[in-house]
């Protein structure tokens, strides 16, 4: 059987995450979210004390369990899915995976998650690294403003302490390191769909996208 795999790229707060996720309910694909899996070896580095900035430490990473359950990441059987996104893992994420051994063994791990599946997979190097032979890739973008302004309210909702101007400035040193990292740097897939969604509510993208999919696999495609 081939599986199709769909790859959505994206900077922080584009909202890929959340469109990747009604994407797959809608066409009862696997969702894996490549970002919540760096946020959970994040957390995990962090109540483990370590010196973050010491790659030599995060030889954990090849003993750490991950598995998606409805959308739901658990890593080594507990559901990390609120923790990982409190501001401290925010604020360290894109140092833990500029790191090249950590993406490795994670990239070796979407891998094998989305092997044997039709998968949904979002994250930052997805459509060129992770999934290169996806059938369908797409690359999610939206003003610093609009994601800080998504975020603002995602926080919120979470009972996140939250403040728009400080995220705005996180969001963009977010972008310039996740662009600038020496291992695969936040970038779009050359055969990627590149979405604006700054004036897109989520249903119109998902629409997009979906019907696009649909269209392709009615005719063949």
């Amino acid at each position: 059987m081939n599986y199709i795999q769909i790859a959505i790229d994206g900077p922080a707060g584009a909202g890929k995450s959340t469109i990747a996720k009604l994407i797959a309910e809608h066409l009862n694909y696997i969702y894996i979210d490549s970002g919540a899996m760096y946020r959970a070896i994040t957390l995990k580095a962090i109540n483990l004390g370590i010196d973050l900035e010491d790659e030599g430490k995060y030889e954990f990473v090849k003993d750490t369990e991950f598995r998606f359950l409805n959308g739901t990441l658990f890593m080594d059987g507990h559901d990390v899915s609120h923790d990982i996104r409190e501001n401290d893992v925010s604020n360290n994420v894109s140092l833990v995976s500029s790191f090249l051994f950590v993406r490795e063994e994670l990239v070796s791990s979407q891998q094998i998650l989305a092997k044997n599946h039709n998968v949904v997979m979002d994250g930052r190097d997805i459509g060129y690294k992770v999934l290169p032979d996806a059938k369908y890739k797409f690359y999610l973008t939206a003003s610093i403003k609009k994601r800080a302004e998504r975020r603002n309210i995602d926080n919120i909702e979470r009972n996140i302490k939250s403040d728009l101007k400080i995220i705005e400035k996180e969001i963009e040193r977010r972008d310039f390191l996740d662009s600038s990292r020496k291992y695969s740097p936040l970038k779009a897939a050359d055969d990627a769909v590149i979405i604006d969604t700054s004036d897109l509510a989520i249903d119109q993208v998902v629409k997009l996208i979906t019907d696009k999919i649909m269209e392709d696999e009615k005719n063949g495609f």
